[in-house]
């Protein structure tokens, strides 16, 4: 049987549980068998490269990282993955800062992954590549002679070829793209606008299941929707809920029930929206004040960007804007941190939670609206606001559906959601979780790693040159 190797640009470590458990880590659980190998970066940066490749293994699966230097991690991660991709693919071309050196220094880190990767490789290996960081990966492999089927899965969005040319160098990146065997995306929105883009640029006519050939390579654009594994993840959220951080979060409430929100700090997340949403809600709908409050869990990230500094202030002032304006000596209306909580911790304040508020202003998927639904109690469930422009969107359709730049409608949804009687929160609940429980984790990963292993085509696969 092909061996799985799973390459991402962040390896999660054995010893990293609990809050610093990724979504990604938490999707590939069921795929990452016993003999399985993931790469990546360490997290560790150095003054100089070690050329040194560290393995770790627990529980059958080998760990391989390499370590990178301080002006990799900045040109390659800082720069031109996050502050270049990620705003253009999250629909913000206003913070897009391209930089050649730094579009130098990312297909350098690429070229480096694949070297590493070269002698870990076996013949009948099967590749599975994640995110955008990693983008040219596929056409480093195959320059140094790799034959393997390499798979592609972008875990963002995509965007339409008018943003998407925005990019210096999008052509060079479109045709790395057309490397892989197999590229997935979340929805049919963003494979949509995959397509366009290389029909327009590249010349290229897919076929109606995402077929191409692309000089010699034969590659299929699939749509596959990440899930989790909502049995699981109710279980742990019915114990936790009876857990002593649920107590203590259930004890402060006093008798007001609880909203809440989780997301990373990013300005993907609509978090400024949100916050001037739940102001204007406890003005507009003053018969909530003392009934319920807000907690945002916005875990930090990328405090060496100045676009995360600014949101991070204006969210500051925001907060005390709220508070000092609603609160009572026994009340706070919004609750706001900014580190991580473990994950059996937030299923247990998701199973508390009346309601849950997640409005992101675009989010390749976000698992935080399918957790929330999975969490709740069947007999008495809380109700999602969910952001139009999630992928989830696509799929949680009996959620209460916004637009996330509306702070307005945001307000009037969660008095409408607080506002819902029983029979229609069951009902919207039972879809929902009709749907979490049948698009899991593991179907996710079954579905990608079977047309991975498939070949539609068996074109004569010449060495393909890399982009400089």
């Amino acid at each position: 049987m092909a061996r799985l190797v799973v390459v991402s640009n962040r390896v999660p470590l054995p010893s990293e549980r609990g809050a610093k458990a990724g979504g990604l880590a938490v999707a590939l659980a069921d795929a990452l068998q016993p003999g399985s190998l993931w790469f990546g970066w360490s997290g560790r940066r150095s003054a100089r490269g070690t050329g040194t490749t560290h393995i770790q293994r627990s529980e059958g699966v080998t760990y391989a990282t390499i370590d990178l230097t301080e002006s990799d991690y900045h040109s390659f991660y800082v720069n031109f993955s996050n502050g270049a991709l990620w705003p253009l693919l999250h629909f913000r071309l206003g913070l897009v800062d391209f930089r050649t050196d730094d579009y130098d220094g990312y297909r350098s880190v690429n070229r480096q992954f694949a070297a590493a990767l070269l002698p870990l490789l076996r013949p009948d290996d099967i590749i599975w590549v994640h995110d955008y960081h990693l983008i040219p990966l596929a056409a480093e492999l195959r320059a140094l002679g790799v034959t393997n089927r390499i798979g592609f899965f972008l875990h963002t969005p995509f965007v339409p070829p008018t943003i998407f040319h925005a990019l210096p160098r999008s052509t060079e990146l479109l045709t790395s793209f057309c490397s892989y065997d197999v590229i997935g995306f979340h929805t049919r929105t963003y494979r949509t606008a995959f397509l366009d883009c290389i029909t327009e640029t590249l010349g290229i006519h897919p076929d109606p299941d995402g077929r191409f050939v692309w000089r010699g390579n034969a590659v299929r654009v699939i749509v596959d929707p990440i899930g989790i594994d909502a049995e699981g993840f109710g279980d742990r959220a019915r114990d936790a809920s009876r857990g002593n951080d649920a107590r203590m979060l259930r004890d402060s409430l006093g008798k007001g029930g609880l909203a809440i929100g989780v997301d990373r700090l990013d300005y993907s997340k609509g978090l400024i929206n949100r916050f001037e949403a739940i102001g204007r809600f406890f003005g507009a709908y003053p018969q909530h004040r003392r009934q319920v409050s807000f907690l945002q869990v916005a875990a930090r990230s990328r405090e060496d960007q100045g676009a995360y500094q600014r949101l991070r202030r204006e969210l500051d002032r925001i907060v005390g804007d709220t508070n000092g304006r609603y609160s009572e000596f026994d009340w706070t209306p919004l609750r706001y941190m900014t580190r991580a909580v473990k994950r059996d911790t937030l299923a247990g304040f998701f199973r508390l939670s009346r309601l849950a508020v997640v409005t992101p202003l675009r989010d390749g998927m976000n698992l935080v609206a399918k957790e929330y639904v999975a969490a709740q109690d069947p007999g008495d469930p809380g109700v999602l606001i969910l952001s139009r422009f999630a992928g989830a969107a696509e799929e949680l359709t009996e959620a209460l559906i916004v637009n996330p730049y509306d702070s307005d409608e945001i307000a009037e949804s969660m008095h409408i959601g607080l506002s819902m009687e029983v029979e229609e929160r069951r009902e919207r609940w039972n879809s929902l979780h009709s749907k979490v429980t049948t698009n899991t984790a593991a179907r996710f990963c079954t579905v990608f790693l079977n047309h991975l292993q498939q070949v539609d085509v068996q074109p004569v696969r010449p060495a393909l040159r890399a982009i400089s």
